[in-house]
């Protein structure tokens, strides 16, 4: 079998080149004799593939050719359109393509739920293929988080927060993290636009090395994720791999993917969930089980399913 996997995505710094990054090791180390993952940019290749798989939004084709897969990481911008006003043509025919796919994939149940209201796709169309932390990703040595703690002068204890601050991003509430009262300092980790710096009391390292992630991970007191709608919920994952409790906001996908592996507060008590962080203890539990090479195996049935007719 040959699938066509687009992957001009696994460039970016944010969760969706790390899904494509991981999904593609993912499917090689999970392939049969005769299975084939060809990189493509964009739906152009090979004309004897059996499938095509864009693994975001803006890869999806209105005409692939042969069946598309589509992975679906979340429908946020449907769900608030006052807060995310993409509505351009352009914008809705990406959707109108997700409709027209063969498969949907998603992280969660929870985000299936949303696509079929949504998006109307019907529940055969859909498939749950949940993510996992990277593979490389683990619990740092003690020495490595000394001397990462010494270099970013970091404090003792601290809460921690991880993601893209390039541009605002309503549900991450991250003005309210920042201004919520708090006993321990709170550091915010990933690139960054103008309007962090603007933050209130706050330490940011900017992007960093996924070696100095893990050590960062492994210097705090608790991951803090006042998010209020999320798809997965990737760092709270990679937190727990790295052997940080985690705090978080009881929203549907992060009860799904964590269970009983975080502390939940309720999503409109930004303040309630620093107090809960602030009282987590080490060690973390340990992260859920599910592997790259899970999602790997999964998704070569997708493809299997659709080649078979």
């Amino acid at each position: 079998m040959k699938v066509l996997l687009d992957v001009r995505g696994a460039g970016d710094v944010r969760g969706i080149g790390r899904y494509v990054r991981c999904l593609l090791d993912g499917l090689r180390a999970t392939a049969a004799p005769g299975d084939e993952v060809v990189e493509v940019q964009g739906g152009r290749g090979r004309s004897d593939a059996d499938v095509f798989h864009s693994p975001w939004l803006d890869g999806a084709l209105l005409r692939a050719g042969r069946p598309q897969v589509v992975t679906l990481h979340d429908v946020v911008p449907l769900k608030r359109r006052r807060e995310y006003l993409r509505t351009g043509v352009r914008f809705r025919l990406r959707y109108l393509a997700v409709q027209r796919a063969d498969v949907v994939l998603v992280p969660t149940r929870a985000v299936a739920d949303d696509v079929a209201e949504h998006l109307d796709v019907p529940e055969e169309r859909l498939r749950v293929v949940h993510e996992a932390a990277a593979p490389h990703l683990g619990p740092a040595s003690s020495a490595a988080v000394a001397e990462l703690r010494a270099r970013l002068e970091l404090p003792e204890r601290f809460l921690l927060w991880v993601g893209g601050m390039r541009h605002p991003d309503p549900r991450k509430r991250l003005p309210e993290l920042a201004a919520a009262p708090r006993d321990l300092p709170l550091v915010l980790v990933g690139p960054t636009g103008p309007w962090a710096h603007d933050l209130p009391g706050v330490r940011l390292t900017g992007e960093v090395s996924d070696a100095d992630l893990c050590a960062i991970y492994g210097a705090a007191h608790a991951l803090v994720l006042p998010s209020d709608d999320e798809g997965f919920g990737l760092t709270p994952v990679e937190a727990l791999t790295c052997g940080c409790p985690v705090a978080c906001s009881d929203v549907p996908a992060l009860r799904e993917v964590l269970g009983d592996r975080a502390a939940f507060a309720p999503h409109d008590d930004v303040a309630g969930l620093v107090r809960l962080a602030e009282s987590l203890r080490h060690p973390a539990p340990a992260a859920p089980p599910w592997t790259w090479e899970d999602a790997g195996r999964a998704t070569w049935d997708v493809y299997r399913e659709l080649a078979a007719g």
